[in-house]
Order: structure tokens, then sequence, then C-alpha cells
């Protein structure tokens, strides 16, 4: 099976590819010649999903597979869910993102959060959403070198207290939302 992958985020295409099952062909935004950034202004996870997989589904392109991920923390009332990419300005940054939240929390006893993802199917046939979610809590310093985002904040309840950055790719992914709801996908098809 050949699909797009409607993102541009090379993390985010590493752990698709590796969860994808054997013989698959997964090729990215880039790749089929999108280069501009894909739109996302949606107020949900699963509208921002929907909408970059429309977009490339009016570039011509038959099967797209898209996905939103945010991070929501209990005490910050869920942010900064939908805006996890862009938290500290408009400039995607992972590192002041991570700093932005550590002072966004300090002080804060309830640090649980939920990492969350909606994967967005679009066919000839329809327009098809999964949902993954894990659940963990956010430290006050970062720990570990891997990962992406929010990964070096985020350990999960069900790991060994190692955050996702500490973990390898094969370990996160067992656990991962972005797994569950690539899973919940490939069941479905």
């Amino acid at each position: 099976m050949k699909i797009v992958l409607a993102t541009q985020n090379p993390n985010k295409v590493k752990e698709i590819h590796a969860a994808l099952p054997a013989g698959w062909e997964a090729l990215t935004a880039t790749e089929v010649g999108i280069i501009e950034e894909l739109p996302e202004t949606g107020t949900t996870l699963e509208a921002n999903a929907l909408q970059k997989a429309r977009f490339l589904r009016a570039a011509g392109h038959g099967f797209v597979l898209s996905d939103d991920s945010g991070l929501s923390v209990v005490a910050l009332d869920g942010a900064p869910g939908v805006h996890s990419a862009r938290y500290a300005s408009e400039q995607k940054d992972d590192a002041a993102n991570r700093a932005k939240l550590i002072q966004s929390l300090e002080g804060q006893e309830d640090r649980r959060a939920c990492f969350q993802t909606v994967m967005a199917y679009i066919t000839p046939k329809g327009e098809y959403t999964f949902y993954g979610e894990v659940w963990g809590h956010i430290l006050t310093e970062e720990r570990g070198n891997g990962g992406f985002g929010y990964d070096a904040l985020f350990v999960p309840e069900e790991g060994d207290g190692r955050t996702f950055a500490q973990m390898t790719l094969e370990e996160k992914k067992a656990m991962s939302h972005r797994t569950r709801a690539l899973k919940a996908w490939i069941a479905a098809i």
C-alpha cells in the first residue's frame, strides 16, 4: 500500500515509518512536491489533522495519512494542547516550548499530563479519524537526549520512570500516543 504522510516533521515521519507494517510505502509531503508548511489553523487536534490531510488530498494524492499531536497538562487546563508546537512563540522551537512549560508549572504539585494524537486518513472512499493517548507527568527539569518536543519532560505512567527522551525508539513506540493511534488505524483498514 502507498500513502502520503501529511507531515514535514522528520521525527514524526521516523515514528510513523517504524510503526507501519512491512511492505507499506509512505512518502512525505516534501517527497511528493509539497514544500510549503501544511495548514494548521484548527482549534482541535482533530481539526488540524483533517485540515492537513484534506490539503494533500486536494493536491491530487489518493491515500493520505495525517496526524496532529499535543500535550495536555491538567494543572494548565489542558494547555499547551493544540498549540503544543507553538507554545512559546509562533516559531516552532522545542527547547523554548519546554522552558515555557517548566516555568508555567513552577510551584504546581499536580503535574499530570496526557500526550494525545489524532490520525486522519483520507481515501477516495472517505475520511476517518483515529485516536491515541498516553498519561504521565511532567518533570521539573529535562532528562534524556532522544525524542523531540516535550519528550525530555514527560514520564509515562506505564513506564519505568524514564522520560520518552531516555528511551530508545522501540521502547517509546511500545507505549506512545502516536503508535496507539496508528494501531487503531491499521486495525480499521
